[in-house]
């Protein structure tokens, strides 16, 4: 049962991970499109988002081979200077609590 949800949840973190280039595609495309509001412009602005959709599918799917999604997006989600005070006020209340 927890192998579905730990499923579940890199699927969730894969689609994550294929947004990002995805809406930077969208983004660009958007650009080029309202820059030439055309066939000519459409088929380029499609283009753009086609390519990054297509590069966050490449890349999140080489993460989850790797190393998973849910360990990579914990990577680039923690924040080691609140971790680090963190943890060294739990070592300083367990040294109180010995004392």
């Amino acid at each position: 049962m927890s192998r579905i949800f730990e499923t579940i949840i890199d699927i969730i973190q894969w689609i994550k991970i294929v947004l990002s280039p995805t809406l930077i595609g969208l983004f660009l495309g958007s650009i080029v499109y309202f820059s030439i509001p055309s066939e000519v412009g459409l088929v380029f602005g499609s283009s753009i988002f086609s390519i990054g959709f297509i590069i966050g599918i490449i890349w999140a799917t080489r993460i989850w081979k790797r190393e998973g999604t849910n360990h990579f997006m914990s990577k680039i989600m923690a924040t080691p200077d609140i971790t680090e005070t963190f943890e060294n006020e739990v070592k300083k209340n367990n040294k109180q609590d010995h004392h």
